[in-house]
């Protein structure tokens, strides 16, 4: 099946709306504002497929790679699927988010690096301890960082697919958790909590949170009085479940092309849920994306406990063989509902790869784009 191509795009926002912003914005988001305008574009290179027969052509132009463009994430989605397929244990697994609080949301925006690898450490952290004390065994989970709400607001939060049970301590036998349950909410919320607000400490003694003392301690004692709310969903009853659902989220960025409903030279307009909208000035679109730009480098997808297993004779082989190991069927493959695949509105291509022009139906040929040299520098001799 075939889906018409989104009306608008974030490169064309970017283009007509940056300048409103650009001199009030770091380094590194104008870096990945840039990236977005040129993507698929003749600014970065590609070729020309085209036919000989009719002289059909149909350029192709390269992506810009970057981790936070709506247009990049398609293809290393399907890789990513493809690797941790391999690797998923055929068991139920759980649904569980881990909020920041949101007296924290304003460090976190200072900080992110630190606060980010606190959120991760701490929720694996949660899962593990309570794994060891209460099943004896050892879990595997898969945490995941989203920063955003549908309104593009800053909301950190990470979220874990937990497999339903665990390798035994000794390594004798999987343990699977009671039906349909993992651990208790408000135990693994206060468990959560303690942990989180342990691990911020030594990031205050080396004076690296950039707060006075007065200040942290207030914010502590703010902390300490919340309930810290851990969500848990029911269990996906085949594992292929879960792959589909983290393989729709892990690539993803704040918003996609498909959900911007109008573009206009001063408003912008998307969709948030339902028949829901939201429409914004440029610049402020643009601040609002720009909350979600990861620091450099920032791994957002980890893996604890038997996942993070990597020998070839480890645990997580174990677990495996104690299981069965059966197969994980294609079914992930199928397109979901509301993310419909994008056309590419390229030529298709034979059984060797090769496009085919849609007009004749003969193979096409191919001459590269060559990308354009940076102009030399003003001062240049």
């Amino acid at each position: 099946m075939a889906y018409p191509r989104p009306r608008f795009d974030i490169a064309d926002i970017v283009i007509r709306h940056l300048p409103e912003i650009e001199g009030n914005i770091p380094f590194l988001q104008r870096k990945v504002l840039t990236a977005i305008s040129r993507c698929r574009t003749p600014a970065l290179g590609g070729h020309i497929d085209y036919c000989l027969d009719c002289g059909r052509e149909h350029p192709s132009y390269n992506s810009c790679g970057n981790r936070h463009c709506p247009k990049c994430q398609a293809l290393a989605q399907e890789h990513w699927i493809e690797a941790r397929a391999k690797r998923l244990l055929p068991v139920e697994h759980f649904h569980v988010v881990f909020t920041l609080p949101a007296d924290l949301r304003p460090l976190g925006l200072r900080r992110p690096r630190i606060l980010y690898s606190i959120l991760f450490q701490a929720a694996s952290e949660t899962i593990l301890e309570l794994g060891r004390n209460h099943l004896k065994a050892t879990m595997a989970a898969t945490f995941l960082l989203h920063t955003w709400t549908r309104e593009l607001r800053y909301h950190a939060h990470v979220h874990g697919l937990v497999a339903a049970g665990g390798l035994a301590l000794d390594e004798s036998r999987f343990i699977p958790t009671r039906q349909g349950f993992l651990f208790h909410v408000k135990r693994m919320g206060k468990l959560f909590k303690g942990k989180f607000m342990d691990f911020l400490r030594p990031y205050q003694e080396k004076g690296e949170l950039g707060l006075t003392e007065v200040a942290f301690n207030v914010l502590m004692a703010r902390l300490t009085k919340q309930n810290w709310n851990v969500y848990a969903k029911r269990p996906y009853k085949e594992a292929w479940h879960a792959l589909a659902y983290l393989g729709r989220y892990v690539n993803r960025v704040g918003i996609a092309n498909s959900r911007i409903l109008a573009d206009t030279k001063d408003q912008v307009t998307f969709r948030t849920k339902g028949k829901a909208t939201v429409t914004l000035s440029g610049g402020a679109f643009l601040r609002r994306f720009l909350l979600h730009v990861l620091p450099p480098k920032f791994t957002k997808v980890r893996h604890f406990g038997l996942y993070a297993s990597s020998r070839p004779c480890g645990r997580l082989e174990k677990a495996k063989a104690l299981l069965g190991d059966k197969e994980i069927p294609d079914l992930w493959r199928k397109p979901l509902p509301d993310e419909p695949e994008p056309d590419s509105g390229q030529p298709a291509r034979d059984a060797t790869g090769a496009r085919v022009c849609p007009q004749c139906k003969t193979r096409m040929a191919q001459r590269l784009i060559p990308r354009p040299r940076a102009p030399p520098p003003v001062d240049a001799p």
